[in-house]
């Protein structure tokens, strides 16, 4: 039997020889193997960038990870000086290592096996001239594995570690945020396809463990959004083991359809999508969505819409005033003053038919109404006339507009606290026909004056051009879900409507003037209903939301190809989440060939990382600077990880690991593939292109998006 002293003599491989708080230099024994070592019982690599080492102490042994392999040129150390003797110096080998963790033995295994664990940190660094040592296989996997505990779902092997299996837990994975990042064609979509089925698989395996002998487990409680720019993993779940919603535009390859209604955004996200201008254009529409929202709702509601109404007629009638001649020259808004007493008899008509189905709920107001026409009724009359068939008016007089404004007055100030209390905001998911939209800002625009017609009449237009396009129509209009109840249990199930743990959105055919909203939206109301959840039931509902591209929603910047209102909007989104998501259950995966263009506020929220090959450099330095502690130097390796090869490292490991992802068998990878352009120019794949099938397909979906979609007519004046 052999003693610690020996065992510890056969494994050891160099000294320290510097100590320093972020490295070790240690120098290897000459007889230490070059490539494969042979005396920790199986044939071991070493050394290897990324490999490990121990180095023991009173505490049991600190882990290093090897960060840099070098040659240096020594001097024999023979004792004494012959000047006939040509002192040479000789190759001796050195690494660098970063120590990171502690490796404590907790006793034996049933077959008498040592058990250790490893903890992050190191509480007493090595001093120089330690004896450096080989880590066992059983030590190996013990710094590699996680706790028994979190062995609850396997990604891949660590090749350094004796293949290792590397487990992972959800709540450490997803409950911090999960950034995959790597250059294109490097196995990162392959990656998040195989956590999410990885993940949905442990669980389901999990729950039939769990239920009686015999029995059907439920269905896994899970839920996993996946929001696809690509389109690509609908084909990466389509082999029937997993139960997957998909949504589609236009209900593609039996997907089902993909809506996102208009009357489900708020007022930011509507001015994001009309680009509304902050001047009169975005204060304007916000009034208009509120009238929209509260057109069904209550007799309070109803009052409000009336009074801001007539403030809207204070504040022309004061203008007017304000345009009065100091002396005695005509009147020169003499027709706009006429043509308002016109529209303002028409609507104190229209507001006692309106506000009579409320009863004695809108007695007063209405009362209040009925008492201020015959005021104004006199000023129109006594200036009105007719000649050859057309409306003139006389000259106004001062005293002429002072009457209108203080039988105005005589509503606004006795009703303006009361009434818009209890009013529903622009920003309150309540359905309303978007197609009335136009209309009711140009309504909400003549009842402000001044230049609020002509202001708006750009963003009347616009909003009535992106109506009528067919592509953007069916996403948008109200069709999609009769509530919101409904289209929540749709989206995010699983229910008894809606079994299935995985939802793929293909955003693939959405146009690009709205997907950026589309994708605000879907994440807002994601996060939204996990806050209400929490506080209705006092239980979290675990969810991840996966977000493929994600350097085309969450930019640093605004985005080149897309409104920066609507690119601000999503990045801010998914700033929020990041931030906030965790307090509710929500987590976010995050993937994306390009970190340097991600938004700093999310990267920085992300507590784990999936790492596979990067190459820019200017991704690579940002990916140091989110390395904790000291570690950032084990990613030198990044620009030359092999497909399938990845670095994970953060909450979700004990300890960073160079891992080779698990596989996927091929009906199982996302539709991702290289083009085969020299095997295609040969004949020997596609397929020679049939046009007219293509254009056939496409004008379909034109004309079936199209169909009972007429386009109002521009609004003049």
């Amino acid at each position: 039997m052999t003693t610690i002293v020996e065992r510890i003599g056969t494994l050891s491989v160099g000294r320290v020889e510097t100590v320093t708080a972020e490295e070790l230099r240690i120098t290897l024994f000459n007889e230490t193997p070059q490539a494969t070592a042979l005396n920790t019982g199986t044939p071991t690599g070493f050394p290897r960038v990324n490999a490990y080492v121990l180095v023991p102490n009173e505490t049991g042994a600190v882990v290093a990870v090897i960060k840099e392999i070098a040659i240096i040129r020594a001097k024999p150390l023979h004792g004494k000086s012959d000047d006939a003797l040509v002192d040479l110096p000789f190759p001796a080998r050195t690494i660098v290592a970063i120590p990171f963790g502690t490796l404590l033995r907790e006793g034996n295994d049933a077959d008498s096996q040592p058990i250790y664990t490893l903890e992050r940190g190191v509480p007493v660094l090595p001093s120089v001239g330690d004896p450096v040592l080989l880590p066992t296989a059983a030590q190996l996997r013990s710094i590699v594995e996680a706790k028994t505990d979190d062995r609850l779902i396997q990604i891949g092997t660590a090749p350094f570690a004796g293949n290792a299996r590397v487990w992972v837990h959800p709540d450490k994975l997803f409950g911090r945020h999960l950034a995959v990042l790597g250059n294109t064609g490097s196995g990162k979509s392959c990656s998040v396809a195989g956590i999410v089925r990885w993940s949905l698989e442990s669980a389901a395996a999990a729950a039939q463990a769990q239920a009686q002998e015999g029995e059907q487990a439920a269905p896994a409680n899970a839920r996993f959004i996946v929001l696809d720019p690509n389109g690509e993993y609908s084909q990466a779940f389509n082999d029937g083991t997993l139960a997957v919603r998909r949504f589609a535009v236009g209900g593609k390859d039996g997907a089902k359809p993909l809506t996102v209604p208009g009357w489900l955004w708020n007022g930011q996200e509507w001015a994001a999508f009309t680009d509304a201008k902050p001047g009169a254009q975005r204060p304007t529409l916000l009034g208009a969505l509120r009238q929209l929202r509260n057109a069904d709702s209550s007799a309070v509601t109803a009052k409000a819409q009336a009074i801001r109404r007539y403030s809207g007629y204070v504040r022309q009638v004061e203008q007017l005033y304000a345009d009065l001649p100091q002396s005695v020259a005509g009147f020169p808004r003499n027709r706009d003053f006429g043509s308002l007493l016109e529209g303002l008899l028409g609507l104190t008509e229209s507001d006692e038919v309106a506000l009579e189905p409320f009863g004695n709920d809108a007695a007063d107001l209405s009362a209040a109404i009925v008492a201020i026409r015959p005021a104004i009724q006199q000023v129109h009359d006594d200036r009105h006339y007719v000649w050859q068939g057309a409306s003139r008016y006389n000259d106004f007089q001062p005293g002429d507009l002072q009457k209108v404004l203080t039988s105005l007055r005589t509503i606004t100030d006795a009703f303006s606290i009361s009434a818009t209390h209890g009013e529903i905001s622009e920003d309150a998911p309540v359905r309303f026909n978007v197609g009335e939209l136009p209309d009711r800002i140009h309504d909400v625009a003549m009842a402000t004056g001044g230049q609020a017609v002509t202001n708006v009449e750009p963003l009347i237009n616009r909003i009535q051009v992106m109506l009528g396009d067919a592509g953007l129509r069916p996403i948008i209009d109200t069709d999609g879900a009769a509530s919101l109840s409904e289209w929540l249990a749709d989206l995010l199930g699983p229910g008894e409507g809606s079994p299935e743990p995985l939802a793929i959105l293909d955003l693939s055919l959405v146009p690009s003037d709205v997907v950026h909203v589309a994708v605000a939206v879907i994440s807002r109301l994601v996060f939204e209903a996990m806050q209400r959840h929490i506080k209705e039931t006092n239980e979290a509902l675990p969810t991840v939301l996966v977000l493929e591209e994600a350097h085309s929603f969450v930019r640093k910047d605004a985005d080149v190809g897309a409104s920066a209102q609507a690119a601000d909007l999503c990045r801010q989104t998914f700033e929020r989440i990041a931030r906030e998501g965790r307090k509710f259950g929500l987590g976010l995966v995050l993937a994306s060939q390009r970190p340097s263009e991600l938004s700093p506020t999310v990267l920085a929220q992300c507590n784990s990382f999936l790492l596979h090959r990067i190459v820019n450099d200017v991704d690579q330095n940002l990916v140091r600077r989110l390395v904790p502690d000291a570690l950032g130097g084990l990613l030198g390796e990044l620009p030359t990880l092999p497909s399938q090869q990845a670095i994970l490292l953060g909450w979700a490991v004990p300890t960073p690991v160079l891992l080779r992802i698990r596989d996927l068998q091929k009906p199982q990878l996302p539709r991702s593939d290289d083009p085969k352009f020299w095997d295609t120019w040969l004949g020997q794949e596609g397929v020679v292109p049939d046009w007219e099938v293509v254009s056939a397909s496409w004008e379909k979906q034109e004309e079936a998006t199209s169909e009972d979609v007429t386009p109002d007519p521009p609004i003049e004046g």
